[in-house]
């Protein structure tokens, strides 16, 4: 008898706590939510942030802090999420570098990019340009890779997993020699170029879309497969070096163990506002093409993104630091 009225009392018990969560999860969000982003302010991930930040601001009613907590290729940003307190209230706008190519560029990634968070959404995806000022001697495609061969130890900045593969490619698949530098994001890097410190770096359509408008810097080609719709005078740089790619995505994602009715209700209201027509247009004028996953679909492709970008680190001879 007294087993049975313990068995009953422990279900009882249960039984609250669930309906608690359920409530508790209903009722989110009741404070303010904070989005860490693992770039500096301006980049491409912060913008979209940002943009999406202020909507969901408005359709909670509870303020969102964008908080840039850049280093490390992004890990310093990713490891404070992936280390708080799984309840939907710090975020992370990831990227294919701290989700997939960090698994390959650092040797001792202090977090998992899979088992320490629940993705919510994929929210777009990119390329990046080659930069260069507009006085450098070559002015297209062709005539950069006649000129990089017959001038070894071009410089090139670096602030993401994608740029620094994108430099080893020039390498691997373009057969040139260069020599690259790290930078704690790309706005760095090409504050660099702007001043004749480095002679090239790659950079998200985000930023190099204003530069390249303004005369500032000059696009050789995109990184995409295949010319990005948002630039298509630009040649893809696969044309020619065959193989060349680093197509680039944003995620927003929360730690591990967030309850799904949390999950579920950020991707919900995410993807009212990033499938807007307006929304689109916006985003399109930063460089970024909205491309949504759902959560479940996000995670596998996240999964499958590591093996990717692993390939084509290894491919271009980059070593983890």
């Amino acid at each position: 008898m007294m087993r049975w009225r313990w068995v009953a009392g422990l279900v009882l018990l249960l039984g609250c706590a669930i309906s608690q969560a359920i409530a508790a999860d209903g009722d989110y969000p009741q404070r303010q939510i904070k989005i860490v982003v693992p770039f500096p302010a301006g980049a491409g991930p912060d913008q979209v942030a940002r943009m999406l930040g202020q909507h969901l601001q408005e359709a909670f009613g509870q303020t969102v802090l964008i908080e840039n907590r850049t280093g490390a290729l992004g890990s310093i940003g990713a490891v404070e999420v992936a280390r708080s307190a799984p309840d939907g209230y710090t975020l992370l706008m990831g990227t294919n570098t701290t989700q997939a190519a960090n698994v390959a560029m650092l040797k001792s990634l202090p977090y998992d990019p899979v088992k320490d968070f629940s993705p919510i959404i994929r929210t777009v995806t990119t390329a990046m340009v080659l930069m260069v000022k507009p006085d450098f001697p070559a002015k297209d495609l062709p005539q950069f890779l006649d000129y990089a061969k017959g001038h070894p130890h071009l410089t090139a900045g670096y602030g993401s997993g994608a740029s620094q593969i994108s430099i080893g490619q020039l390498q691997s698949r373009g057969g040139l020699s260069v020599i690259a530098a790290s930078y704690r994001g790309v706005p760095q890097a090409m504050t660099d170029v702007l001043a004749g410190a480095i002679d090239l770096s790659f950079a998200d359509l985000s930023l190099a879309i204003p530069q390249m408008q303004g005369g500032t810097l000059r696009g050789i080609g995109v990184t995409s497969p295949k010319r990005n719709e948002l630039t298509p005078n630009l040649p893809a740089l696969a044309e020619a070096m065959p193989g060349f790619e680093a197509t680039i995505w944003y995620g927003l994602l929360a730690p591990a163990g967030t309850p799904d009715a949390v999950v579920n209700k950020l991707y919900a209201e995410s993807e009212k506002f990033l499938t807007m027509p307006e929304t689109r247009e916006k985003l399109a004028k930063v460089g970024v093409i909205v491309s949504t996953m759902p959560p479940a679909e996000f995670g596998s492709f996240i999964r499958s993104e590591i093996v990717r970008w692993t390939a084509d680190a290894r491919a271009a001879g980059i070593e983890a630091q």
